[in-house]
């Protein structure tokens, strides 16, 4: 099990493998071939950056039995998915500004990210492990206003890429089995949401699966994978979030109204 991390270190960006504060820098590619160099860096010494660069964002929509039971909405037959522009990524610790032409609700959703780490396309459940590099803590933070602000079209792409609206990291957990773990969501110091990943209606090996179906699947390619109960809106001036799972790591941002 390991966890790899993207920093910035004297205006250069590098990669590496993280372990209690301490970066071992690699060079080569992080879903190719990665050497270590040697050289280790302090935590407190660089930026972490979004741990990878994703050409697409895929996010999920209503993939939990629990969520799904409360909105009483039908369980769907096949993953139901929206497209996040790449541009919306925000770096672990960044400040998510309010975007100027909106003023209205802006809500967190807790997650579990999936990062693709081998070129896929129509790929069987059973070849899934083989193409997933790892797991992430994701903010899939939403205008949720925008959504069915036009009733003739939903909005879901538009509501979810705005500028800083992707976080996701502070790295990528490779080696392990996210099933039987939790995502935890924290708002200012409460607790918001706690649900367990094995609550989801396709699991990360079967929404990998079916999607490759869809389209390719790159390597550094995220889906999210939708959340669960408890999400709300951010209100106060200051609002730090919190997304936490248990083995792979805790994502802390700001989002400013």
């Amino acid at each position: 099990m390991t966890k790899w991390v993207r920093y910035r270190h004297n205006d250069t960006i590098g990669f590496g493998t993280i372990a209690h504060s301490v970066i071992s820098v690699h060079t080569g590619e992080m879903f190719g071939e990665a050497m270590p160099t040697g050289e280790t860096l302090g935590h407190a010494d660089v930026e972490l950056l979004a741990p990878c660069e994703p050409s697409k964002i895929i996010g999920l929509w209503n993939n939990f039995h629990a969520l799904a039971a409360k909105l009483s909405q039908p369980e769907p037959a096949e993953p139901l998915y929206f497209l996040k522009a790449p541009s919306s990524v925000a770096a672990p610790g960044a400040q998510v500004p309010r975007p100027k032409c909106y003023d209205g609700k802006v809500v967190y959703e807790g997650e579990l990210g999936v990062v693709i780490g081998k070129r896929c396309g129509a790929i069987s459940v059973a070849e899934a492990d083989e193409h997933i590099f790892g797991y992430c803590c994701v903010n899939d933070i939403t205008a949720a206003d925008v959504l069915n602000r036009d009733p003739s079209f939903t909005q879901w792409s538009r509501a979810k890429s705005f500028d800083g609206f992707g976080p996701f990291g502070p790295a990528i957990k490779t080696g392990i089995d996210p099933a039987g773990l939790n995502v935890r969501t924290i708002l200012n110091g409460t607790e918001r949401q706690n649900y367990p990943v094995s609550d989801m209606i396709f699991s990360p090996q079967q929404l990998v699966s079916l999607i490759s179906h869809d389209m390719t699947l790159l390597p550094g390619d995220l889906i999210c994978c939708g959340t669960s109960v408890g999400v709300g809106v951010m209100k106060e001036p200051v609002n730090t979030v919190i997304v936490a799972i248990e083995g792979i790591g805790e994502l802390s941002n700001e989002f400013r109204r």
